[in-house]
């Protein structure tokens, strides 16, 4: 089996959640990322932190199901990994200019760019979620991230039937949508 199909393999899996390409993945790459931080200003915490981001910049392009790499798959964690760090390093003013071994990287900026306007998004939606209050937050915590039936939250919640709980669901929601779209715009 050719490095070139085992690398969409585990795109496949990391795509899929598949335990054992994550595990995979982080075994072959992060010692090179850890040593990528820890020699330029960074901790072993810090090397954690980019690690995870750099896998949920790769788990992003991977759920595409359309990214297909243009190098080894080594090749675009380091490449993502080092601009992470250096948006990190210049964030902290610990670092400006051009970084030796630049060249040698691939360009990532696209990806990172998204990457960093879903992370946007998702820290408005915890604020909105935030001032949007109770109980409200707990009824679409409880539908939308502990997956729970509306049979089940009428009960929970006291709702006489599970029509009412989806009505009062929806007023929620339609709340969080206004909150989002209010925080967003400013």
């Amino acid at each position: 089996m050719n490095t070139a199909f085992q690398e969409q393999e585990l795109l496949k899996g990391l795509a899929g959640n598949d335990k054992k390409a994550i595990a995979t993945i982080y075994k072959d790459h992060y010692n090179m990322v850890q040593t990528l931080v820890t020699g330029n200003n960074g901790t072993p915490d810090d090397a954690k932190d980019i690690f995870q981001e750099t896998m949920v910049v790769l788990y992003e392009k991977a759920c595409t199901g359309r990214f297909e790499l243009s190098c080894q798959l080594k090749t675009y964690i380091y490449s993502v990994s080092k601009r992470l760090w250096l948006k990190k390093l210049h964030y902290q003013k610990k670092y400006s200019g051009d970084v030796e071994g630049m060249a040698d990287t691939v360009p990532v900026e696209e990806d990172l760019d998204r990457h960093e306007s879903r992370d946007a998004e998702f820290q408005v939606m915890e604020k909105a979620m935030q001032l949007l209050g109770e109980p409200c937050k707990s009824l679409l915590e409880a539908y939308y991230i502990e997956k729970r039936s509306m049979v089940d939250i009428a009960t929970s919640f006291g709702y006489t039937n599970a029509d009412n709980a989806k009505n009062q669901k929806y007023k929620c929601l339609m709340r969080l949508k206004k909150l989002f779209f209010t925080q967003y715009k400013t």
